[in-house]
Parts: structure tokens; sequence; C-alpha cells
């Protein structure tokens, strides 16, 4: 695992980007329902917000709760893999929900445009 300020910055350049190509399709691309790109974003933000903030999580046991150092350790670390892989499941989640979103709002004729171009 990299650390927390690691995590944070994927997570700003992850959802900066997906939102910068939404944004760019809401301004460049004619008939895009330009109110489901902006839910989409919003869902994109919001999911931004919920990961760095539930990465602000501390253990909450003290290494008295534990026989020793070691197994504190181990408890530790068990503890913020699990945590990590959940936030970032659940980050991966809503991107991706939002992306779905954004997908059904350009119209038929931008999208094979696209694929022939």
């Amino acid at each position: 695992m990299v650390n927390k300020r690691e995590f944070k910055k994927y997570v700003d350049a992850v959802g900066a980007s997906v939102c910068n190509g939404m944004m760019e399709a809401y301004y460049g691309v004619e008939g895009i329902d330009k109110e489901a790109v902006a839910q989409a974003v919003t869902k994109v933000l919001g999911a931004i917000g919920a990961a760095k903030s539930n990465a602000n999580r501390y253990f909450d046991r003290g290494p008295k709760g534990y026989a020793d150092m070691k197994e504190y350790a181990r408890a530790k670390r068990e503890f913020f893999r699990a945590l990590f892989k959940k936030i970032t499941e659940d980050f991966s989640k809503e991107v991706d929900e939002a992306l779905k979103q954004f997908n059904a709002a350009i119209p038929e004729s931008a999208r094979k445009a696209n694929i022939s171009a």
C-alpha cells in the first residue's frame, strides 16, 4: 500500500481526468444531455470527496491491547489494507456508474462519429 498522500493524489488525478473528459464533451458535443452530464460530474466529485475523507481514518487500538508489537503491527497493517481496498473499490464503483450515466447522455450520432474516427 502507498501512503495516504499518494492515495489522495491518485484519487484527485483520476477524478480530475474523468471530469475533464466529461466537461469537454459537455461543451463540445452537439445534442448531449447536459443535465445527465452534470449529474455524472457531480457523482465523480462526490466519489473523490468520499474517498479522501475515508482515507483519514486511524487505527483506534493501541499496542497495549496486543500481546506484543509484532501482533499489533500485523493487526494495524491488516486494518489499513482492508480499509484502502474498500475505499478503492467504492471509488471505482462510483466512477464506473458515473461513466455509464455519461455514456448514456451522448447522442448516437456522436458515438458513431467517434467510433469511425
